[in-house]
């Protein structure tokens, strides 16, 4: 049997804006991080990382400065920093299809009947689910639990070869 390939629901681009957001809120109060600093530890395309940050500049998350100890920060503290805030501001909405989104709803195209559209009640229900998740975790939430599983963003690598159990 071939592989089965995987279409990630999660984009490179919010993947890697929420690390790099990780990492400045582990940071938060102790002044910038250089985006060279952001892209070496979770070993993110630099360019990738800088047209990244800037979204989340143009969305209010983080702020910049510049010059001599300049680099990114947040603009809020991370307890006040949702993963909801972060997957819409890179992502847009949470929705799996238009007509369940509450940030930019829209009739499907190809929709008979919205009242009686089973995929409709379906994926309604994934867009709540994942809402309150996402609209529930912070930044803080997610590096208190890596600080209690001892990964407060050490590089843990394998040795090339060994396999996860």
């Amino acid at each position: 049997m071939g592989m089965v390939e995987y279409a990630p629901v999660l984009s490179r681009k919010s993947k890697y804006g929420l690390k790099a957001l990780l990492v400045l809120a582990r940071e938060a109060g102790r002044g910038p991080v250089l985006i060279s600093e952001l892209a070496d530890r979770d070993a993110i395309p630099k360019k990738f990382l800088e047209a990244i940050l800037l979204d989340l500049k143009r969305h209010g998350l983080v702020e910049s400065k510049k010059g001599k100890g300049g680099g990114y920060f947040l603009r809020r503290g991370p307890a006040e920093v949702t993963c909801g805030d972060v997957i819409r501001a890179l992502e847009g909405p949470l929705a799996l299809v238009p007509c369940v989104s509450q940030t930019a709803y829209m009739p499907c195209a190809d929709c008979v009947d919205e009242a009686t559209c089973g995929v409709r009640l379906a994926m309604k229900e994934v867009r709540d689910a994942t809402a309150r998740i996402l609209d529930n975790t912070t930044l803080a939430d997610i590096n208190a639990q890596l600080g209690r599983h001892g990964q407060s963003g050490r590089k843990r690598r394998r040795p090339a070869g060994s396999r996860e159990r």
